[in-house]
């Protein structure tokens, strides 16, 4: 995403369920009692939202509630396979993988982390930055996909501070 486009816009909702009353109703379940939540995006012309491995580009300004648990990132969020420039970044690339591919994807982009990440344990960065990197892929190997994705983007900063070449090209993450 070119950098001069604004950022999506992204609100938490909470929709409380009420449980049924009245002679014969079933006590509510746990899930019954307790509240719902909806995400609701606010996207703009042009903005890219990726749901469950599917890419969607918006032709005009919009508002989507996601309603259930999905797989999603949106706008600077992705980051696409020519920005994966610097190590941390092809551990981005591969944990986004793991995170919004199809299901072949998803593995591949999983052991490919693993593989990338024992590489960076190898190398020269710094102590804090390794620790965020093994925190990343403990997350991913949880299935906590978008946390590990956020623990990257602090060791892609840290990388863009350091002057890492071409840390900065194509990604404003």
């Amino acid at each position: 995403m070119p950098s001069d486009t604004p950022t999506p816009r992204l609100t938490l909702t909470s929709a409380r369920r009420q449980p049924a009353s009245g002679p014969g109703a079933a006590p509510p379940s746990r899930k019954a009692r307790t509240s719902m939540s909806t995400l609701v995006l606010e996207l703009r012309h042009g903005d890219m939202l990726i749901v469950n491995g599917a890419p969607i580009r918006f032709r005009s300004r919009t508002r989507v509630e996601l309603t259930s648990r999905a797989r999603f990132l949106f706008g600077k969020q992705i980051l696409p396979a020519e920005a994966a420039t610097t190590p941390a970044r092809r551990i981005y690339f591969a944990l986004q993988t793991a995170y919004i591919g199809n299901d072949e994807e998803r593995a591949g982009g999983l052991a490919l982390a693993r593989d990338l990440v024992a590489e960076y344990r190898a190398s020269a960065a710094g102590d804090d930055a390794k620790v965020l990197v093994n925190r990343a892929l403990e997350a991913a190997e949880m299935d906590e996909c978008y946390e590990a994705l956020k623990l990257i983007r602090r060791v892609m900063r840290q990388e863009e501070a350091a002057g890492e070449p071409e840390a900065g090209l194509a990604y404003a993450g």
